[in-house]
């Protein structure tokens, strides 16, 4: 048994709106599972192929209340692809923002809703990522957090700081997360959030209970009654667990 990370899910004010731009800012499908709930996949892959990564856009009634600290980082292979994809995202409808990021080499961009994302040059390390190339949470502690994510989840850590953590899928496939020191930190609820599965599917109360032996803890987002579990890791950061019991 093992928890992958398998996709990252969006409060939106319009799901199906968000989810066109992201799926042909990334070449992606895009379905709907239900009213208020628009699920992209890359092509090729369906859920819940273990090799493949997923968005997931869900209507709520005010999106606006949460915090950015979970963003996402797209991959480039050049220069000249670097240019080609900026621009083409502001023509769907994404806008340049100044975050304090001074001169850097990649673009920092925000979607239609507001959320803030980065066009990065081309590197190495995410040359076989897609063009998701890292999920990054701020934190207050990159190394205490990626002790819990490493244990938590099937991630090797490849690289650890007093600022930045770096961990990625053992079997090298998908997105890396990264965890990046801030001095912001806040128990508002995140706009965005990671999901795990488990893989084989069945198993979910078992890895919850696992989890809260890591030091999970509870999370109600007002979820309701629903069939995955909301739990928060040490730093607050929401994340939910879904598959089955």
């Amino acid at each position: 048994m093992a928890l992958r990370l398998v996709q990252v899910n969006f409060k939106a004010q319009d799901d199906a709106a968000l989810g066109r731009f992201w799926a042909e800012a990334l070449g992606w499908g895009m379905s709907s599972e239900g009213p208020g709930v628009t699920n992209l996949e890359p092509e090729g892959f369906v859920w819940p192929d273990p090799a493949g990564f997923y968005i997931d856009f869900v209507t709520v009634p005010d999106p606006e209340t949460v915090k950015y600290r979970v963003h996402l980082e797209l991959a480039t292979t050049s220069a000249a692809h670097q240019t080609e994809l900026v621009a083409r995202l502001k023509e769907l409808g994404a806008t340049p923002v100044d975050v304090g990021q001074g001169d850097v080499p990649w673009t920092v961009l925000t979607d239609p809703e507001g959320n803030m994302f980065c066009v990065l040059e081309p590197r190495e390390i995410y040359r076989d990522t897609g063009p998701i190339a890292a999920v990054v949470v701020d934190c207050a502690d990159p190394r205490a957090l990626a002790r819990f994510w490493g244990e938590a989840v099937d991630l090797t850590v490849h690289e650890v700081t007093d600022d930045h953590a770096v961990l990625r899928s053992a079997d090298g496939v998908g997105p890396y997360l990264e965890l990046c020191r801030t001095s912001d930190v806040t128990t508002v609820s995140n706009r965005i959030h990671i999901d795990l599965l488990p893989y084989p599917i069945d198993g979910k109360e078992a890895e919850v209970a696992r989890l809260r032996t890591l030091g999970a803890i509870s999370a109600d987002v007002g979820q309701g009654e629903v069939s995955w579990t909301v739990l928060a890791d040490p730093e607050g950061n929401e994340f939910c667990v879904i598959g089955k019991g």
